[in-house]
Order: C-alpha cells, then structure tokens, then sequence
C-alpha cells in the first residue's frame, strides 16, 4: 500500500476532527454552495420535506453540485463514497456484476427507487435492481437511508434504501444539454494511455405554459481490460444504451400528472469459469440486459394534504451465454398509492397501500403477489422532540402476512446558534425468497422461510450556522433465517449479527474550501462475510477558485477484507489499498461550457479487490458539456 496515500488519509481525518473543536465553517456537499446547513432538507426516510434537524436518521443526501462535480463516472461510484456502504466491483472490469454490502448485509437488503417507484428485477438471484443501468447524466439528486426502512418501502428495504430522482425540466421553452467524455480504461500494468472509454448524454427539456417535457439519451462505451488477471487476455468491452421520455402536465392548482418511459440496455463481454477446475479464465462468455419501464403518477392536492399514485410496468430479457446458455424474461407491476396529511406544524401522516406482481419465465413461468398496507407518523415539537413511527402488514401470496414497524425518536437541543442532535432507531423488516432462489436454474429451494431483520441504532449529530457538521452512530443488526447458498440455497440455522459504528464530518477550513470526510467500522460477530472491510475511510477537498473554476482531491481506503480463491476453495485476506482521484473544472462563455478532466488512482496502486480479476489503475478521462 503507498505510504502516501495513508498519510494523505489520515490528515484528512484528522482536519475534520479537529474542525470539530474549532467550529469552524464550511459549505454543503464539495463545492461552496451557500446555503446554511440548518436549511437542508431531506425528504426519504418520512416522505415529508423535513430540516435535517428534525429527521431521526442521519440521510446521505448527494446534491446536483456534487453529481456535476463527477459527470462522466458510474453512479456506483458516486455512492460507494458514502458512510456504511461498499459496492464490490466498481474498481474492477466495466461489465462485473456489482455487490452492495451495506451494514454487512447484500443486494437483496437493499432497494433502489427511481423517482418514487420501486425498481427491482425479480429474475436475478438477489431480486436487486442493477446499478449499472443508470446513467448518471440524467441523475437531479441522490438521497440514501441507511438502515431497516421496510415501514414506508416494504419488501428489501432491510440495510439501505437508494431513492434517486431523476432530472426535470427547467422553466424556459426548451433548454439542451451535451455531455461527452473520452477516457482510458487500463490497469496498473499496462499504462498505455488510449482512448478505451466514450461516455454521451445529450437531453432536451422545457416548459410549454402548463406542460413539461423531458427527452435524453445516453450511451456509453468502454473497452481495454480482460475480466480475467492473466497475460494476453482478450479485451471484455461493456456498452450501454439510455432512453428517456418525461412528460407532465398540470391540470390546475390541485391536480397534476405525470408519465414516463424508459429504454436501457447494456451488453458486456465476461470471463467465466470453465472445468475442471471451475477458476475464473479467459472465456468468451456474455451478459445482456434489456429493460423497458412506463409508469403514470397523478397527484391531487387538497387543503392541508395530497394524494398521490406511482405506477409502473417493467418488462426485463436477460441472457448470459457461456457453455451453459440461460435466458431470463421477467415483468413487474408496482402501484404505490398514499395519502399524505400534514395537521399542523408538528404533525405529518401518511397512510398508503402498495401492490406488486411479478412473475419470471424459468421451467415455467413462476409469480408472486405482495399486497401491503402501511402508516406512518411524524411528530416535530417546539421543545425538541421529534418521533418518526410507523408499520406496515406485508401480506405475500407465498407467506402469508408479516408484520414490520418502526420507532425513531431523536432530541434537538439549540447550541451556540446550532443544534445537537440525539437519535435512536428500532426497526424490524422482512425479506421473502425471490422467485430465482425458490424456482430458479440453479439450487432452488421452494421450501425456503423469508428472511426477518432487526435493526437498533444511537447517535449523535452537531450542527451549526457558521456550517460545521459532526455525526456518528452505532448500528446492530441481527438477522435470522438468512438464505446462504451451500449445494442450493437454504436457510441458515443460526442468526447473523452485525454491528458498526459510522462517523461523517464536513467543514470549510477558508472560504471555498470544503473538506468531507468518513469512516466506516463493520464486524459480523459471528460467521463471516466475504469481501466486507471492516475499516473504510473516504475523504474530498474541494476547492472553488472562483465561481468558474472547481479541483477537487479525493481519497479512499479500504480495509482488510476476505474473499475465497476458488482454485484452492480457501478463504483468502486481501490487503488494503489506498486510491486518489483529481477532478479539475473550468465553465466558460458565461457559464454554459464546461471543460473538465478526471485522473482515478493517481499513484497507480495495484490492488485486489475480488480474487481473479483485473482492477483499474490510473485512468484519465477529458470530458465537455454544453448547456443552453
């Protein structure tokens, strides 16, 4: 591991920290943004727009400045930055299948919403939505509940909740966008320096007096790696097609609707596992992945309330072609009707049902039906108690009725024009087998029981208006009748738990300069977890120069994690690494160009982050983007 890296680390750290002590003021997000960070509003951990002051959880939220200040990266990448999550896979080949370990559990813990509506795809084995279908480009904001939030999301909802929002159209006529972006892809061996990484977006929006519309599409290239880490591989290119159609119209001061489509498509070429000794080699394997998604959302909005509908229809073809070719079709309806009412300054409800059904063609085609009716309370004092309460009755076609809640009371105590913070969590959620694991190709199990979580979590969180925050927390996390697979996949017998503590400060040490740092501590008690750091630290600076031009110095670290080397069937210790990203910006002709060059792994560290595969070195990527 480069010393320079961990020195770099742990100043970092260390600067926040002592930031703490010294109050001193910063911006939000990476840039120097001026808004006072007692105004930040988060919205998904109650579906009301909340202060940050009056929320239980400790919500990431990954505002528009920041998605701008990464424009032509993964959006895996993005929020692989944030406190308690690891996505295995973004450092390696384009095309690998990601993991997302977040508070030690797995994809299937975790749910991902795209505006509102639930995105899963009930063919693959996790039941997870697939992150690399995502182009950043289109992204407006990001916000990530950590922790059990199965009351107001349901099914999956057990370590993190993703709910991204998509971009909207601005106020004039018509506004256009053009991004473009060339970069290498290469690893730490082989600095060759070509262009191996072609990544567009081109979007048209705007607003026709009390109609508004949305139009993008996107795709990206990217060639020059072998999935496998041997000599003379063949390179495994990764593509990927986005299209996008927002339409919307505003009725009157009380009712509105709004639809939309989408086209996303990726293709990537894999090294697979080949006998007899079933370790990952140079094969010319493939994996496809088609999805069409159409949705409708009416709102109508009443004194003191609103109802709102989110529907939506995917249909999804997946193959993976190697000596054992497999095809998937998979279609889903999701409907999430809810009524929010807001009494007085102090007390929100909302009540809803939400209704799913999805079905996979394997042998046969195989469904299920959840059906599922939920509540939940918000409760803002004017002396500094704050509850977040909730439940919800999961009734599933397979399993009958489960029952999950929720109980999150914090206290907020004014301090020296600030606030402290004190915040607690109980929360349990349930996860049924999807359909893969109970009626799949390989090691199906119809006898498997769901999965049930419990999640309890303390914290602390301060804040002021000269801009510094400070907040860590500790979680426990206990899980039972865990699906592991063995010979196929089965229940564990024993319960899982999982603890960590999480740490995140954010200061401004002058003026346009914004320092963000955390660190991640996870540990399965008992059992083990293949590829979990148990230590995790990331850090950014950010500067703005002036209101033109942006740099930004980002660093992570990665603890010690254990993977197992299928060429011996031993469990493995893979050493820590340490990576620095650069980012520079320049913004011309008032605004409306921007130039910006990216360099990942500066020091060009060579890492393993899964055993076999080829991980990325110090790649530079040069990218434009034209508004208007």
């Amino acid at each position: 591991m480069n010393k320079k890296t961990n020195v770099f680390g742990v100043l970092c750290l260390g600067i926040s920290l002592c930031g703490f002590a010294q109050q001193l003021p910063i911006a939000i997000g990476i840039d120097s943004t001026k808004v006072e960070q007692l105004d930040e509003v988060v919205v998904s951990d109650s579906r009301f727009q909340l202060k940050r002051e009056n929320s239980g959880k400790t919500v990431i939220k990954i505002s528009k400045a920041e998605i701008e200040n990464n424009q032509g990266r993964n959006i895996s990448d993005l929020i692989n930055a944030k406190s308690g999550i690891e996505i295995n896979g973004t450092r390696s080949v384009e095309g690998i299948n990601l993991g997302y370990f977040v508070r030690g559990g797995n994809n299937r813990q975790v749910l991902v919403l795209i505006d509102g509506v639930q995105v899963n795809d009930p063919s693959l084995v996790s039941n997870e939505f697939d992150l690399r279908l995502v182009d950043l480009n289109t992204v407006e904001s990001i916000e990530i509940i950590k922790g059990a939030a199965s009351t107001l999301y349901g099914n999956s909802a057990a370590t993190a909740v993703i709910n991204i929002t998509t971009k909207k159209s601005y106020g004039k006529p018509i506004s256009a966008s053009f991004l473009s972006v060339i970069g290498t892809n290469q690893s730490a061996d082989d600095q060759n320096y070509n262009g191996s990484s072609f990544n567009n977006n081109v979007s048209v929006n705007g607003n026709l007096d009390k109609f508004n519309y949305l139009a993008s599409f996107a795709n990206r290239y990217v060639d020059g790696l072998s999935a496998a880490k041997s000599e003379n591989a063949e390179k495994d290119p990764f593509s990927r097609f986005n299209t996008n159609l927002k339409l919307g119209y505003t009725f009157s001061d009380a009712f509105e609707l709004s639809t939309f489509a989408s086209y996303d498509k990726l293709k990537t070429d894999t090294d697979g596992f080949p006998p007899p000794n079933y370790t990952i080699a140079d094969t010319d394997d493939a994996y496809k992945n088609e999805q069409k998604r159409i949705g409708i959302s009416p709102k109508f909005t009443y004194a003191n309330g609103s109802f709102q509908v989110n529907a939506a229809y995917t249909e999804i073809n997946r193959e993976s072609i190697s000596d054992f070719v497999t095809s998937y079709e998979a279609k889903s309806y999701v409907v999430d009707a809810f009524n929010k009412y807001v009494f007085d300054d102090t007390f929100y409800t909302i009540v809803g049902f939400n209704y799913a059904d999805y079905n996979t063609l394997f042998d046969q085609e195989r469904s299920y039906t959840t059906s599922d009716p939920y509540v939940n309370a918000v409760y803002v004092s004017d002396f500094g108690l704050n509850l977040n309460a909730g439940a919800r009755l999961n009734n599933h076609s397979e399993y009958g009725s489960h029952f999950v809640y929720n109980f999150n009371p914090s206290y907020t105590v004014a301090v020296n024009s600030g606030y402290v913070k004190i915040l607690g969590s109980y929360a349990t959620s349930f996860i049924a087998p999807n359909l893969s694991q109970l009626f799949g190709f390989f090691g199906a199990n119809p006898d498997l029981e769901p999965e049930e979580n419990r999640t309890i979590e303390g914290g602390l969180e301060f804040s002021n208006r000269k801009g510094f925050r400070l907040n860590g927390l500790y979680f426990n996390r206990q899980e039972d009748n865990t699906i592991i697979y063995t010979t196929g996949y089965e229940n564990a017998t024993e319960s899982a738990t999982v603890h960590g503590v999480e740490v995140e400060a954010t200061i401004n040490l002058i003026k346009d300069l914004t320092v963000s740092t955390n660190y991640t501590f996870t540990e399965l008690q008992e059992g083990l977890r293949l590829r979990l750091p148990k230590h995790k630290v990331n850090a950014n600076l950010g500067y703005n120069f002036s209101e033109s031009t942006y740099t930004s110095l980002t660093y992570q670290f990665v603890g010690n994690r254990t993977d197992t080397d299928f060429s011996t069937y031993q469990n493995v210790e893979l050493k820590s690494f340490s990576l620095i990203d650069l980012y520079f910006s320049q913004k011309l002709i008032e605004n409306k160009l921007k130039l910006f060059a990216t360099v990942t792994n500066l020091f060009n560290e060579d890492y393993t982050e899964i055993i076999g595969y080829t991980t990325k070195g110090r790649n530079v990527s040069l990218g434009m983007n034209l508004n208007f």
